[in-house]
């Protein structure tokens, strides 16, 4: 039997279920657990400062190491799960995970929290974003963009849920306890729910949604496109690169210090954390607003829209001193950086095809997370120089608008952007 007719024999199964909505909501419960923990960490600065009497820089490099081996594990992850799938990299994750959040509860020295947290904790992260997205882009071609939007939208739901419980953990029974309570939740829901994941379509006997619509009677839905060496010879390629390192050394920078520079104006831990929750709710309207959008006007213009935001909003950022003035930078924020998540994955499909789907988002994913964790400890290291953040922003803005103006010159390599 030919391809061809192998595939049009799946293709006149009609299941009841397609089970990439499974996947979907799979993804979107790891996220929201997984990512949700990981941005807590500006509602944890603070105690930590408190507690052992560190810089910002110092403790802000935890993070920065998490974003680090996130980013490498990234490529390696994307390039297992083009071989292996999600399940068994998801699992091994969730122990990781499980194991480090308990370890950061007994934490008494720097270096500690900088292995369990910057290097534990980042394997187990870097073995979750990449997987779970490349993924997606394997089981949906019509809505890619709209389902990538709706898994990717619970990191949002994440940001939005975590910063008030781990406040109320803390105010309870202190930060210790709160992460030994993370390390219980995260390994249980993760490790359960990653045992639901499969890798593609063919795995179960289905094609990829909108797979007869969009490409009918191809053979290779899975094969198409560029291969990893020829992609890396295109500038658009670097250009994204280059995108993504300026978005993600803004984003998880301010992800940091957002809630340590809102208590530094005199605002309360409480009110500051909520703007954490603010983002992360305006996260999920990016998410899914962009998701849908960039099935209809396309991924360049998602990209334009995106660092308009951004920029935007790091340029208010340098005249807000009130909570009302910090939720209106959150909005911008927060719509920008869900924009860009859900691009990340649909752009790289877009240009480059699924051939080496994996291995690209890792490497992007990569810049992203080095920028971010440059950001977050240059930002730290700037405030212990000059005792305010000020020129940390102007760095933020001038990033924003870099992206920006190649996001204008980003062009299609064949057909659309």
């Amino acid at each position: 039997m030919s391809n061809h007719e192998v595939l049009s024999s799946v293709a006149s199964k009609k299941p009841r279920l397609f089970y990439g909505y499974v996947i979907v909501a799979v993804g979107f419960i790891i996220l929201t657990v997984v990512m949700g923990l990981i941005f807590n960490f500006g509602v944890f600065f603070k105690p930590f400062l408190d507690d052992f009497g560190w810089t910002r820089a110092q403790t802000s490099g935890a993070y920065a190491l998490l974003f680090t081996v996130y980013g490498v594990l990234g490529i390696f992850a994307g390039r297992l799960n083009d071989r292996l799938g999600p399940r068994l990299i998801l699992t091994v994750s969730s122990i990781l995970l499980g194991l480090g959040y308990f370890l950061i509860s007994r934490v008494t020295a720097l270096w500690q929290l900088y292995f369990f947290y910057g290097v534990i904790i980042g394997i187990g992260t870097g073995g979750c974003f990449v997987p779970l997205t490349s993924t997606i882009a394997r089981w949906f071609v019509k809505r890619r963009g709209l389902m990538t939007g709706i898994m990717v939208s619970s990191i949002g739901v994440g940001s939005m849920i975590m910063p008030p419980i781990a406040t109320q953990l803390i105010s309870a029974y202190g930060w210790r306890t709160a992460y030994v309570i993370f390390g219980i939740v995260v390994l249980v829901v993760t490790l359960v729910t990653a045992q639901f994941l499969r890798r593609d379509p063919a795995q179960v006997g289905q094609l990829p949604d909108g797979a007869g619509e969009v490409n009918q009677g191809s053979s290779t839905l899975q094969t198409q496109g560029f291969s990893l060496r020829e992609t890396i010879r295109t500038s658009q390629f670097w250009m994204l690169c280059v995108m993504f390192f300026c978005f993600g050394y803004s984003m998880h920078a301010i992800t940091v210090h957002i809630v340590i520079h809102a208590t530094g104006l005199g605002i309360s831990l409480v009110d500051a954390a909520k703007i954490l929750v603010v983002i992360g709710g305006l996260n999920i309207v990016g998410r899914l607003v962009m998701g849908v959008g960039s099935d209809r006007i396309g991924n360049k213009r998602g990209l334009i829209i995106a660092f308009v935001l951004l920029s935007a909003g790091v340029l208010w950022l340098q005249f807000a001193r009130e909570l009302w003035s910090l939720q209106l930078f959150a909005v911008l924020f927060g719509l920008a950086n869900g924009g860009v998540i859900v691009l990340m994955s649909s752009v790289g499909a877009d240009l480059f095809g699924l051939r080496s789907h994996g291995a690209i988002l890792g490497i992007y994913t990569f810049l992203f997370s080095v920028g971010g964790a440059i950001g977050s400890v240059v930002s730290g290291r700037i405030f212990d120089i000059t005792n305010s953040y000020q020129l940390a922003f102007w760095v933020f803005a001038a990033l924003g608008i870099a992206g920006l103006i190649l996001s204008l010159f980003l062009k299609p390599i064949s057909g659309k952007v």
